[in-house]
């Protein structure tokens, strides 16, 4: 049986709004924030708001935090201009945005349309940490884990950290742990859009010190957790021949334009201590996070992670980025504090991680977190990152996870060979 070659994904542009904005002290609510990165979107991909031909919203607990559903509709509710235009909205905890980015070049690949805004976008700093960790909570699998535990998800990735020691000899250790926070806060302080960028530190603050680093539960210390964020992302994606016609009409170039060139998703089971018991004996801790990232360098026609210039992975803790080194095959498994150790993942490394800050520097609007792996992603391969750029980048990857590992999306982007 014959099929129909999928159509090229294309990045037009994209916009991010401050991370370090508190939106309900600004008088404003989350639907502004949709409004502004969509706008601004559109100005930087030099399109015109009548393009769009379609449109997908990755939120994760709109519900909760601000009482509203229906996400999809946010966009034609601030502008006019966007009314009629079919949307869905995604959610996948933190990898929400991810499944929208998904959704949207699989409208692209199949034909559907030429031209899709993508939109992810979380206000979470509305209500108190309490009610936050609580509303957070609920994408674990409520009711059977981690009852009683004031922190769900500081608790549940304090198992994955005691699961990781049972099974590995040599890490990870607190140094590691610090090693990867302070990496991420010093990336944070070159993004102008970061979280964290202001923050200082003194020298006893990634140290297991219970006054400047207390513990939040278990293994994780308040300088490993990744932050409670008011943001959104956007970004435009194409079809080939509609980026072809849009470089003619405005006379931007078209090569060097950063491209989809593979992907990968996986989901599991909601339990983490099922997907533990399940990946016994199994080389690596989480199966299904290492085939969502070698389906991704499969379609992209790569060896692994060595042939990209960098990787925006997920660090809601410190650990997770630990679990991502070996899963991205940036070493054998087990052996991620070796990549630590050697530096390979600094900003100045083999391979530089989260040159943007990270989830720990940069921040974590929930449902906008892989719509702003991708704009990061994206604006790196084609020299526009900035203080953070990574020179000569050429292929990006990201790894976006939601839950314990039960959502997982990666992807690769860059300029075609």
């Amino acid at each position: 049986m014959m099929t129909s070659v999928p159509e090229p994904v294309v990045f037009l542009g994209g916009a991010q709004t401050d991370f370090a904005r508190h939106v309900a002290r600004e008088g404003k609510e989350l639907a502004d924030l949709v409004r502004e990165v969509t706008l601004g979107a559109v100005t930087d991909a030099a399109i015109e708001l009548r393009d769009i031909e379609s449109i997908h919203v990755g939120n994760a607990f709109g519900e909760l935090f601000t009482g509203q559903a229906q996400m999809g509709a946010l966009p034609a509710t601030v502008i006019a201009e966007l009314v009629g235009v079919p949307a869905a909205r995604h959610e996948g905890a933190c990898a929400s945005g991810s499944l929208a980015v998904l959704a949207a070049s699989a409208e692209i690949e199949a034909g559907r349309y030429g031209c899709v805004l993508v939109v992810g976008a979380e206000q979470e700093r509305n209500v108190s940490g309490e009610v936050a960790a609580r509303h957070l909570g609920t994408a674990a699998w409520t009711g059977h884990e981690a009852e009683g535990a004031r922190y769900v998800w500081p608790h549940l990735f304090s198992r994955i950290t005691e699961a990781i020691e049972e099974r590995s000899k040599s890490g990870p250790t607190r140094a590691h742990l610090a090693a990867i926070a302070r990496k991420n806060f010093a990336s944070a302080r070159r993004n102008p859009l970061a979280q964290t960028r202001g923050w200082s530190f003194g020298e006893r603050a990634f140290e297991d010190d219970d006054a400047v680093n207390p513990v939040v539960t278990g293994r994780v210390r308040r300088q490993d957790c990744g932050q409670v964020t008011d943001g959104a992302a956007a970004i435009i994606l194409a079809s080939a021949s509609f980026a072809e016609a849009h470089a003619r009409r405005t006379g931007r170039r078209l090569t060097g334009s950063p491209h989809l060139l593979g992907w990968g998703h996986r989901t599991a089971m909601l339990s983490l201590e099922e997907k533990l018991r399940q990946s016994e004996g199994h080389p690596y801790l989480i199966p299904h996070l290492r085939a969502a990232v070698t389906d991704a360098y499969r379609r992209a026609r790569i060896d692994g992670p060595f042939a990209l210039s960098g990787i925006e992975t997920h660090d809601c803790f410190t650990v997770t980025e630990y679990l991502a080194l070996d899963h991205l095959g940036i070493t054998p498994p087990g052996e991620a504090y070796r990549a630590i150790e050697a530096g390979t993942c600094e900003a100045s490394g083999r391979l530089p991680v989260n040159p943007s800050g990270g989830l720990i520097g940069l921040g974590h609007p929930v449902g906008a977190t892989g719509v702003r792996m991708v704009l990061d992603a994206c604006r790196q391969v084609s020299g526009q990152a900035g203080e953070t750029q990574v020179a000569g980048a050429t292929k990006f990857g990201t790894l976006n996870i939601g839950g314990s590992a039960t959502t997982v999306v990666s992807f690769v982007w860059g300029v075609p060979d």
